[in-house]
């Protein structure tokens, strides 16, 4: 019987995907975090984010009153941003991949 040697393929990842993937994340982190000041009220929502934050006082920095427009563009940033983001770890890991860096 002979053995046969296994040898591992990497796979370079698909940029626009990975890009896309990483936004929508973001941005349903940053809609969970709409939801949760929304439901929890301000008290609420300061003993989260202090719980969260290893004991940083948010309250200074907390606003509640936040217009529609300013959270919409909240959205469009953040979704922007993790695909930006996204799209640079996929480009950077896929160079490494082609150029051979171990």
């Amino acid at each position: 019987m002979v053995k046969t040697k296994r040898v591992e393929r990497m796979t370079l990842i698909d940029i626009r995907k990975f890009g896309l993937a990483l936004a929508l994340t973001f941005s349903l982190l940053y809609l969970g975090c709409v939801y949760l000041m929304a439901i929890l009220g301000k008290e609420g929502t300061i003993l989260f984010f202090n719980s969260l934050m290893h004991g940083i006082d948010v309250t200074p920095i907390l606003r509640m009153d936040m217009p529609f427009l300013e959270i919409a563009m909240g959205f469009a940033g953040i979704f922007i941003m993790g695909w930006l983001v996204g799209a640079t770890i996929a480009g950077i890991y896929n160079l490494s991949i082609l150029k051979g860096i171990k």
